[in-house]
């Protein structure tokens, strides 16, 4: 089929799926469902501002944070969903409060570690079919409809990023990261990937198809750090800002307060 029947065709289903806009409707009409569309999309807006303000409100003193991400399919009593719970709960008892998306499996273990931690628990849920609710190891609860103004949560109050294994939210939460700090939109932090055996396929296709074709640079790999253990999570996200010029003494190092 050429391309142009193709795009003719297409053109005939969506008119006979919604109407042809000339002649279904009279001027009138037509003048009305273009106003009607026009106030949706104004409070789909509105909607997203509204959950930008929420964030901010009550966001704003929970610094210091680390963002923890992972599958929500992987449950309690395996591997990485124990894991997942240590290195939140180190994290909390180091000073950190623990961010995660709120919902099941490895979000679940971020959570419940660092609400048994000295520190916040915070859960920045989204409404999806096979989330509708929330786990109960939240401090700060908050809730969000779009995507967009959760990955800005995310990112903006975070120290750094830990990322578990997962399907493509999480994937799709490790790309945001890496771009907005490679294009300098954000500030550099760390950004571990915990289990070797898990990431190093993709690591290993980076380097050879990505780096190896030339459209990243070979310092982008660098901006990912691999570790396996929980400890190894919080002595990577010290020795990252020790790097950078901070000293902290042994108080300050267990209370983060130079961050």
């Amino acid at each position: 089929m050429s391309n142009e029947k193709s795009v003719s065709s297409l053109r005939e289903m969506d008119q006979s799926r919604r109407g042809a806009w000339t002649g279904a409707y009279s001027p009138n009409e037509a003048l009305g469902r273009a106003t009607m569309t026009k106030a949706r999309e104004s409070w789909h807006v509105f909607g997203i501002m509204s959950e930008f303000v929420e964030a901010a409100e009550r966001l704003a003193d929970i610094r210091p944070a680390i963002s923890i991400f992972g599958s929500a399919r992987l449950k309690a009593g395996t591997p990485f969903f124990e894991l997942t719970e240590r290195i939140a709960r180190l994290l909390s008892d180091s000073g950190f409060t623990v961010i995660s998306g709120g919902g099941p499996g490895l979000m679940e273990a971020a959570s419940k570690g660092a609400f048994e931690g000295k520190s916040l628990s915070v859960g920045l849920n989204i409404e999806l079919p096979h989330e509708s609710t929330g786990n109960p190891y939240q401090d700060v609860h908050l809730r969000f409809r779009h995507f967009f103004s959760r990955k800005v949560a995310f990112v903006k109050y975070a120290a750094a990023y830990v990322v578990m294994p997962g399907g493509f939210g999480t994937l799709d939460e490790l790309s945001e990261a890496l771009t907005l700090i490679q294009t300098g939109k954000t500030r550099r932090m760390p950004i571990i990937l915990v289990g070797s055996q898990f990431w190093g396929g993709l690591l290993a296709w980076m380097r050879d198809q990505q780096l190896g074709a030339g459209v990243i640079s070979p310092g982008d790999l660098e901006l990912m750090t691999v570790v396996d253990d929980a400890q190894a999570v919080v002595d990577a996200i010290f020795a990252f800002y020790e790097r950078r010029g901070f000293a902290p003494t042994p108080t300050e190092r267990e209370q983060m307060l130079y961050l």
